[in-house]
């Protein structure tokens, strides 16, 4: 195995191992490391690959976005539902201003990166 096939892979894995967490905590969102693991597997492992794009739950999320560059509908609501709850969490936290100021800048800005995506196609 070539020394960037292995990178490659160990990428995947990472993002892979992020994503999955990301299905039970919150505040960690799952589709853009799928997204990851998706474009490292495609670089590294034929077998993860087809394995991540046939997979039933995460599948369809990659396929969404490599076929239209699209985000369904739930995704979107869960993504900036888990960024308001990062937000009100350092709020709560009291974090400092300048903290909180940047964080709301990069939180908008992905919130409106989510939202500015079509939803797929229906059917």
């Amino acid at each position: 195995m070539t020394p960037a096939r292995a990178a490659w892979l160990t990428i995947g894995f990472a993002a892979l191992v992020l994503a999955i967490l990301g299905v039970a905590l919150p505040l960690l969102p799952t589709t853009p490391f799928l997204l990851v693991a998706a474009f490292a597997f495609a670089r590294s492992s034929d077998r993860w690959h087809r394995w991540l794009r046939e997979h039933r739950v995460f599948g369809p999320l990659i396929a969404d976005w490599q076929e239209h560059g699209a985000i369904d509908r739930r995704t979107k609501l869960l993504s900036v539902l888990a960024m308001a709850a990062a937000m009100g969490a350092a709020i709560a936290m009291n974090a400092s201003p300048t903290v909180l100021g940047i964080q709301a800048v990069v939180l908008t800005c992905a919130a409106a990166f989510v939202l500015s995506r079509p939803s797929p196609p229906e059917g």
